[in-house]
């Protein structure tokens, strides 16, 4: 079965930067959309940012200039490099990938998420 695994999440102070990864294991015939999502108590999730597999990207207007989503589709590895770190920026931070497994239909999968703070 397919599975997704995030990392480098962790405790910053507001302006420094953390890198996401996300890395999706399984019989994968192919990965579509791969996306950051974020929730923080109290709030539904949102969408951080997403990309294609050809690279087209769409971010959220609060990360636009700050955050940096990528892909590396021969390892089948999405990142989001985030800068400039604000306390608002805390939340658990969700990877989701569109993935067609071998023989199978595709299907949206979640990781279980990275735990993000912000705080001096």
């Amino acid at each position: 079965q397919v599975q997704l695994v995030e990392s480098g999440g962790g405790l910053v102070q507001p302006g420094g930067s953390l890198r996401l990864s996300c890395a999706v294991s399984g019989s994968i015939f192919s990965i579509n959309d791969m996306g950051w999502y974020r929730q923080a108590p109290g709030k539904q999730r949102e969408l951080v940012a997403s990309i294609t597999r050809g690279g087209s990207t769409n971010d959220a207007d609060f990360v636009k200039g700050r955050f940096t989503i990528s892909r590396d589709n021969a390892k089948n590895i999405v990142y989001l490099q985030m800068n400039s770190l604000k306390p608002e920026d805390t939340a658990v931070y969700y990877c989701n990938a569109e993935v067609r497994e071998l023989g199978l239909r595709r299907q949206n999968y979640w990781g279980q998420g990275t735990q993000v703070t912000v705080s001096s």
